[in-house]
């Protein structure tokens, strides 16, 4: 990632655009490269900017956010943060898949929207605190997109130690690294080392990924 962070929004809607684009014109590392009102548009300009982090709508004309997201991810284009809503839980899980990196309310704060991208930019995982649990319910709910995952991750899942199973079994649980550590009784540092670890063996970009296959295999928060 450059260092000054290449930032492309991804709406229908030019106010909603527009008004993140105001927000984030005040920060000196962080740079809009463009505005797309579509998922097509969206990709074609992301291969153009080649941006760090894109800012996607879900429902959107000609291409969605969730195709777009699954397409840019593919050709590692940029990572994404998905624009979500308190009644768009059909669409969190299917953003999960499609690779997003994380998911920011539509309503959030300023300093939440410059937060968000900064954490993505810098390889993190973000999901807002008010998204978190409906993605994990909807991941252990019967019948989801989760359910009958167990075997299909299993060998992935043998090359944890029993440390990296149990720091898993709390990342799925939504757990922070900090309570990681105040769980398991051992040094953020060493939680950090377990995590990318994880990462690694499980062969994921980002913590959402893990937390993904914690829950269909079934071993979240065991």
């Amino acid at each position: 990632m450059s260092q000054v962070l290449r930032v492309l929004l991804v709406d229908d809607q030019p106010i909603i655009r527009s008004g993140f684009a105001m927000m984030l014109s005040v920060e000196e590392d962080i740079e809009v490269v463009g505005e797309a009102a579509n998922g097509r548009e969206a990709i074609d300009l992301a291969e153009r900017e080649r941006p760090d982090v894109i800012v996607m709508d879900v429902q959107m004309p000609l291409m969605d956010g969730i195709a777009a997201t699954r397409e840019i991810v593919a050709r590692d284009l940029g990572r994404v943060i998905i624009l979500t809503t308190f009644d768009a839980d059909n669409y969190l899980f299917d953003a999960l898949q499609a690779g997003a990196s994380g998911f920011l309310l539509k309503n959030a704060e300023a300093d939440q929207l410059v937060d968000a991208l900064r954490a993505v930019g810098h390889g993190h995982a973000l999901l807002a605190p008010e998204v978190t649990q409906r993605v994990i319910a909807q991941m252990a709910s019967p019948g989801s997109a989760a359910a009958g995952g167990e075997g299909r991750h299993a060998p992935l899942l043998a090359q944890l130690t029993e440390r990296e199973l149990d720091v898993l079994r709390l990342m799925g649980a939504g757990r922070s690294n900090t309570e990681i550590a105040a769980d398991l009784v051992i040094g953020a540092a060493t939680v950090k080392t377990h995590v990318s670890s994880i990462f690694a063996k499980l062969q994921v970009r980002d913590r959402v990924g893990a937390v993904i296959i914690a829950h269909e295999a079934g071993i979240a928060g065991r």
